[in-house]
């Protein structure tokens, strides 16, 4: 069983920053890429980031790249989301997650994740 909790979340005015980590334990955290989602009132869940298992190769929609960027610490067991330039826009429900899909292209579909954590609140305000 692999268990993923969000940490970091809370509100930020526009222009800000915040950090989110998660921290999975259970499993071998470096057998899984991981990756970050987001869910907002009345819209479906969205990819933002993703990681490769060493951390080399990432992944991010043109919504928040060069504004984001996703690492991975795998003597902690921990993914990060680094948050920069925050928008309203940005405000949403985040969550962990971790998949043993290796494909990077694979990586902004939710269905490939074996393992998610219960999401973490992020509100940017104008």
């Amino acid at each position: 069983q692999v268990q993923l909790v969000e940490s970091g979340g809370g509100l930020v005015q526009a222009g800000g920053s915040l950090r989110l980590s998660c921290v999975v334990s259970g499993r071998t955290f470096s057998s899984y890429c991981m990756g970050w989602f987001r869910q907002a009132p009345m819209k479906e869940r969205e990819f933002v980031a993703a990681v490769s298992l060493n951390g080399s190769t990432t992944n991010y929609p043109d919504s928040v790249k060069g504004r984001f960027t996703i690492s991975r610490d795998n003597a902690k067991n921990t993914v990060y989301l680094q948050m920069n330039s925050l928008k309203p826009e940005d405000t949403a429900v985040y969550f962990c997650a971790a998949t043993l899909v290796k494909t990077s292209a694979a990586w902004a579909m939710s269905a490939y994740y074996n393992y998610w954590g219960q999401g973490i609140q992020v509100t940017v305000s104008s």
